[in-house]
């Protein structure tokens, strides 16, 4: 088997379910140890860590809040002690809290700040002091950051917006290390959060080029490919998997 990411030490956040767990198997897949976090459900976690595991990779899940600063970068500094350094940084954790304007809590919308944008930013900072030259960090973002077509979504468009401008201005400071600093932003994707039948699917189908829901590992390979050594010469982009949502 072709493992263009062996020996490789990644670390993926909110990695226990739907796009985050299909990166974690995928890089597995490719010869990369990996960690992931997980906020709840312990037993989900697990289940992905046994999975890339079964693999032959190391992998262990770590249970932490990317709301709490504090609480992400003790992750990352487990990973990289557990794995014995780190090559690649997946920020996959997030939300999306939909309301009116009127009706959008501020509660929410510091949350949605604080795991969307903060600790991407909490996280890459303490992952690229333990990334070598030629390091990875990969950001899940949103094509909603572009395109936001239904009322309700102002946060989080907002959150995954933000994105765009740190992506950009961490890819000038790593750049000399050869770390490259990019965005996976995808579309509809078929999860439990979205699913491909819920109440939402036909309407968002409609705005697509392609008419069908995206899948966790076309998202996965996206993604894989970004952590290897074809993409060395891909920074501060915005790579849209999203069915033409936002041709």
């Amino acid at each position: 088997m072709n493992q263009p990411l062996k020996n490789k030490r990644a670390l993926v956040t909110g990695g226990s379910r739907g796009i985050g767990a299909a990166i974690v198997k995928r890089l597995a897949r490719e010869g990369a140890d990996v960690a992931l976090t997980y906020t709840s459900s312990p037993d989900k976690a697990e289940e992905v860590a046994k999975e890339a595991q079964a693999l032959g990779v190391r992998a262990l899940a770590i249970q932490a809040d990317s709301a709490d600063a504090a609480a992400v970068t003790t992750a990352v500094e487990r990973a990289a002690k557990e794995l014995g350094g780190l090559d690649i940084l997946v920020n996959n954790a997030g939300i999306a809290p939909f309301a009116p304007l009127d009706q959008m809590k501020l509660a929410d919308f510091d949350r949605c700040f604080a795991i969307n944008v903060r600790a991407v930013f909490v996280a890459a900072q303490a992952a690229s002091r333990h990334m070598a030259d030629g390091g990875r960090i990969i950001n899940i973002g949103s094509t909603n950051a572009e395109r936001m077509p239904m009322a309700g979504g102002a946060t989080y468009a907002m959150s995954k917006s933000a994105l765009h401008g740190l992506v950009q201005g961490l890819a000038r400071d790593l750049g000399p290390r050869g770390i490259t600093v990019n965005n996976v932003q995808p579309g509809p994707v078929d999860t439990d959060m979205n699913p491909a039948d819920g109440d939402f699917a036909e309407s968002l189908k409609k705005m697509m080029a392609l008419p069908r829901y995206g899948h966790v590992d076309e998202v996965a390979a996206m993604v894989a490919y970004l952590a290897g050594p074809e993409a060395g010469f891909v920074t501060g982009a915005h790579l849209n998997i999203d069915g033409g949502f936002s041709a």
